[in-house]
């Protein structure tokens, strides 16, 4: 009998058995409900949600209206970068990764900023300044689940965005609202190990299956309503409620790519950091030629940035 595809609710309880690198001693019903109630209780009051996470830097908004500009000058977002020193170094970086460069005819580093501009290009750009806008969510100071977890899960949204961002032309989704829902996607996440880290025994930890499930339900719904509280587009707040389980061939084209996002993504995540060999089946089962594409350019380049 041929093996299924694994369900993105399988994928889930490995993927978070992994991040919390969860003990043996299960936690009681009782004490994984309390954290569930608590969740859903945030999940009806976003604004006390969202407060357990910093808010997007307030240039980013001005710079996406700049970027969305077809006739974008490379000069006056230039002089509207240039009010971020950090925003500043981060162009400059990105436009020096050898993705950029042929490695037949290796550029020069790249030290003008209007040229580093139209080297990313428009769409460059815009995935850019959406994963710096993220990155603070990674930053703040909390218990040591959340310091250990939350770098991880932003990792991994980086990763859905990309992916999503190169599945979404072949649903005829939109492949910018794809990366900002994959980046989006995960927010809720990040509160709900906040919300574990400050609730859970320390000598018992919740990790049963029906909790891991309601705990990634109940972290979407959370992303939905902080992207809502933060103004972000219809598509990409629909894409990340209908993502679920339930984004079957039928659905919203966003929802499709941003699923297929989530679930290359957090294989991707499993296999890199040893949890499986890149070929398992539980990996490789249901992946296309295309889709296998995707996951090997998902895999880090931390080797490739070193050279």
């Amino acid at each position: 009998m041929a093996r299924q595809p694994a369900t993105i609710t399988e994928i889930d309880a490995i993927y978070y058995r992994w991040l919390a690198a969860a003990g043996s001693a299960q936690a009681t019903k009782q004490a994984e409900q309390q954290i569930l109630d608590e969740l859903t209780r945030l999940a009806s009051e976003p604004i006390a949600g969202a407060a357990l996470i910093p808010r997007i830097p307030a240039i980013i908004p001005q710079l996406m209206r700049t970027l969305q500009n077809e006739n974008m000058s490379a000069a006056e977002l230039s002089r509207q970068l240039a009010q971020d020193v950090l925003l500043v170094a981060e162009v400059y970086r990105e436009a020096n990764r050898p993705r950029y460069h042929s490695r037949y005819n290796a550029s020069p580093s790249i030290n003008n900023m209007e040229g580093a501009i139209m080297l990313l290009g428009q769409n460059g750009m815009r995935m850019l300044l959406a994963r710096v806008a993220f990155r603070p969510i990674v930053s703040m100071q909390s218990g040591g689940l959340t310091i250990r977890t939350a770098p991880l899960i932003w990792r991994q949204s980086e990763k859905c965005a990309l992916a999503a961002n190169l599945v979404a032309p072949a649903m005829q989704a939109n492949a910018f609202d794809a990366y900002l829902a994959g980046l989006m996607a995960n927010v809720g996440l990040v509160v709900a190990f906040r919300l574990i880290d400050q609730m859970h025994a320390p000598d018992a930890f919740p990790q049963s299956d029906a909790f891991i499930a309601q705990v990634f339900a109940q972290a979407r719904i959370l992303s939905v309503r902080i992207a809502e509280l933060w103004e972000f587009p219809e598509s990409v707040t629909r894409a990340i409620g209908h993502a679920g389980v339930d984004a079957h061939d039928d659905a919203d084209p966003q929802a499709r790519a941003l699923a297929l996002g989530d679930r290359l993504s957090k294989l991707r995540m499993l296999v890199d950091t040893g949890r499986f060999p890149a070929d398992h089946p539980f990996v490789m089962t249901g992946l296309g030629k295309s889709e296998l594409l995707v996951f090997d350019k998902l895999a880090d380049e931390d080797e490739d940035e070193e050279e």
